[in-house]
C-alpha cells in the first residue's frame, strides 16, 4: 500500500467539493471548518474551483470536479486533501480520475459519506485513504464535540503512531442545530451517552486491511468497472456505516445480502458498522439482528467476527478509519486497533 506523508503545522491542504457544492448553500458553515482546521491544526487552506462553486454548476460539470482532485494530487504544495462534504453522485467523477498522477502522488484524501466512491476505488489500487471527517460535517463542529475527537486526528493524521487503540467516545450526537441558525457556531444537539459497541458475534483474533465506507454508497458502485474484483476481498477487515437516507432496517439488508451472494463474507476476516443514524433503539436492536441473520443464517458464517454500534460514519464525533492500513479486532479482549501507522 502507497501510504500518504503525514501533515505537518504549516502545510497546506487542499478544500474541494467532489460531490455536493455545500459551501455555496450555507459558506458560513464551511468558513468555520475551514478556521478550524487553520487554528486547531495549524494547517494551511488552499481552495480549489469547486470548492465554493454553485452546487447547480458542481452538478453539471463532473469532469471539472475530477480535474480538481487530480491538480491536487499533482500539486507540490498541496500535502493532503480534505472534502467539504458528501453528496450523492460523486461516482459520476471516477472515469476522469487520472490514477497515474494519483497514485504518483500520494497524499491524505479524507472525507466520507459520498466520498466512499473516492476512498474506496483509490483504496483498491493501492493508496491509503481515510474514512473520516469532512470540513461542513465534522470540523465545523469541532469546538463543540469532546476534545478527545481532536487528538485523534492529531494523532491519524499528524502522528501517525506504530500501533493506535480505537476507544469509544464518551458520548455522541447524530444531529447539528439546523445550518440556517441565524449565527450558527458549530452546535450540535447535546450529547447522548455512549452505550458501547456491541458484540455481536465472534470469538477469534481477525487481522486484516480496511475497507469500505458508507454502504449505501458502495452500492453505486457495483457492477462497475470500480469495483473491486473477487480475488480483492480475502484478507480484509469490511466496515459499513449507513447514511441519514437509510431510515429503515429493510434496505440494509438486502445489500448485505448482496454481498453474501457474492461471495465477500467467505472472504473477509471480520465486519464491522458504524452506529447508524436517527435509528429508534427498537430499529437498532432490529439492525443487529439483521446483521447476524443474514450474515450467519443465510451465509453460513457463524464464526465470523461482527461488532455493531462502533463509533464512525454519520455520526459525531466520528473515528478516521485508514482504508489499507493492517487493523486487528479481538473478539476475547473485546479490542480494536491499527496495526501499523496510516501515514509515513
Amino acid at each position: 500500500m502507497l501510504k500518504p506523508a503525514r501533515l505537518r503545522e504549516g502545510d497546506a491542504i487542499a478544500v474541494l467539493s467532489p460531490s455536493w457544492g455545500g459551501p455555496s448553500v450555507f459558506p458560513h458553515v464551511f468558513d468555520l471548518g475551514l478556521r478550524n482546521l487553520e487554528s486547531v491544526f495549524g494547517l494551511r487552506i488552499k481552495e480549489f474551483p469547486t470548492a465554493r462553486a454553485a452546487d447547480n454548476l458542481i452538478y453539471q460539470n463532473p469532469k471539472m470536479r475530477a480535474e480538481d482532485l487530480n491538480r491536487a494530487f499533482a500539486d507540490p504544495e498541496v500535502k493532503g486533501i480534505v472534502t467539504s462534504i458528501g453528496g450523492d453522485d460523486s461516482v459520476r467523477i471516477l472515469p476522469f480520475l487520472d490514477l497515474h498522477t494519483i497514485l504518483a502522488n500520494p497524499k491524505i484524501l479524507m472525507g466520507f459519506s459520498d466520498t466512499t466512491t473516492l476512498t474506496s476505488y483509490l483504496s483498491w489500487h493501492g493508496l491509503v485513504t481515510f474514512n473520516g471527517p469532512s470540513v461542513m460535517a465534522g470540523f465545523a463542529q469541532l469546538r463543540h464535540l469532546p476534545a478527545s475527537f481532536g487528538e485523534h486526528i492529531r494523532q491519524m493524521l499528524m502522528v501517525g503512531p506504530p500501533a493506535l487503540e480505537y476507544h469509544p467516545y464518551d458520548g455522541w450526537t447524530n444531529r447539528y442545530l439546523p445550518w440556517e441558525t441565524p449565527g450558527y457556531a458549530g452546535e450540535t444537539a447535546p450529547l447522548e451517552p455512549n452505550e458501547g459497541w456491541r458484540w455481536l458475534q465472534g470469538a477469534e483474533l481477525a487481522q486484516g486491511r480496511l475497507f469500505g465506507g458508507c454502504i449505501d454508497v458502495l452500492e453505486f458502485l457495483k457492477g462497475t468497472r470500480f469495483w473491486p474484483p473477487a480475488e480483492f476481498w480475502p484478507g480484509k477487515i469490511l466496515f459499513f456505516e449507513t447514511s441519514e437516507e437509510i431510515q429503515a432496517v429493510a434496505p440494509v439488508k438486502y445489500m448485505l445480502r448482496n454481498y453474501g451472494s457474492m461471495g465477500v463474507f467467505d472472504k473477509v476476516e471480520a465486519l464491522l458498522f458504524g452506529r447508524a443514524r436517527n435509528y429508534s433503539p427498537a430499529q437498532n436492536e432490529e439492525y443487529f439482528e439483521t446483521i447476524v441473520k443474514v450474515v450467519a443464517g443465510e451465509f453460513g458464517r457463524h464464526d465470523l467476527p461482527i461488532v455493531a454500534n462502533m463509533d464512525f460514519g454519520h455520526t459525531d464525533p466520528q473515528w478516521i478509519l485508514p482504508l489499507g492500513a493492517m487493523a486487528e479486532l479481538d473478539c476475547e479482549r473485546r479490542r480494536f486497533r491499527l496495526l501499523e501507522s496510516a501515514v509515513a
